[in-house]
């Protein structure tokens, strides 16, 4: 592994953090407030680092329907629930808000965050309409903050979305880290939670051999030993949760099963 932050270790875990709906979201929870948002990340933050997880990766999954620019309330919320849990995390953290690169570095750079994680490449048309990012102002802004340590980890096929570059998805992959400076490449499947496409993932790792893979969504028991052999780390979130349903609270127990499991692969 390419990153100091992770020390010696291979094939790592990153677990997603789901924080809950931000202000100014449909689903926020006025009443329970950033409180409520803080004392759920804790809980979960408990039962992933009880279960050996490598690193948290806090999230805005919640704030749907998703949009490509973070509201000033948003960035303040998130970045204050991150602040809050930082006392108590043992690991590595990142930083994602869905679907904003430069708010992403921005709270990264803020709140200490080892690395971002975004859409920051590509054109896609998404269920929020034709998706645009602006790479060129994420690593800018990261520069500019004075965070060149923090990395950046390029999601290369949006969740939600349609690349309308025709483009052979290892190409894009290739250029991202070539043109963009990408520090890690991410493959994702089609939906939160649903497995990479397995040639996408392949294509990719042979494609890019400078800078870490690693499979982005849908990674769970039965098919973690099959990802590891392709890729050098994995993203999860909705394999932990109670039930295996992206909403609901990590389920200690399962992050455990799973975090065991991958202890024998390494």
């Amino acid at each position: 592994m390419a990153f100091d932050f992770f020390g010696d270790k291979r094939k790592v875990v990153i677990a997603m953090v789901h924080i809950g709906a931000l202000p100014g979201t449909p689903l926020y929870d006025a009443g329970g407030g950033v409180d409520k948002l803080i004392a759920g990340v804790l809980r979960d933050i408990e039962n992933l680092q009880e279960g050996g997880v490598d690193a948290a990766m806090f999230g805005n999954e919640n704030d749907r329907p998703y949009a490509f620019k973070a509201p000033p309330e948003g960035v303040a919320a998130m970045t204050a629930v991150v602040q809050a849990a930082k006392p108590y995390l043992k690991i590595p953290f990142g930083v994602d808000y869905l679907w904003d690169p430069i708010s992403s570095v921005a709270i990264g750079a803020a709140t200490g965050a080892s690395f971002v994680r975004e859409i920051f490449t590509g054109l896609f048309a998404s269920d929020m309409g034709l998706w645009q990012p602006d790479c060129a102002g994420a690593a800018r802004l990261r520069r500019h903050l004075g965070r060149d340590d923090m990395k950046l980890f390029f999601n290369i096929n949006a969740e939600f979305a349609q690349s309308l570059d025709r483009r052979p998805i290892e190409l894009r992959a290739r250029s991202a880290v070539f043109s963009s400076l990408a520090d890690a490449i991410l493959v994702s499947g089609p939906l939160t939670g649903e497995p990479v496409d397995r040639s996408d993932l392949r294509g990719v790792r042979e494609a890019v051999q400078t800078v870490p893979v690693f499979a982005n969504t849908g990674v769970n028991i039965d098919n973690v030993r099959e990802i590891m052999g392709l890729a050098d780390g994995v993203v999860i979130g909705t394999h932990f949760k109670v039930d295996g349903q992206t909403w609901n609270p990590v389920d200690g127990a399962r992050v455990k099963r799973f975090m065991d499991a991958v202890i024998k692969l390494r």
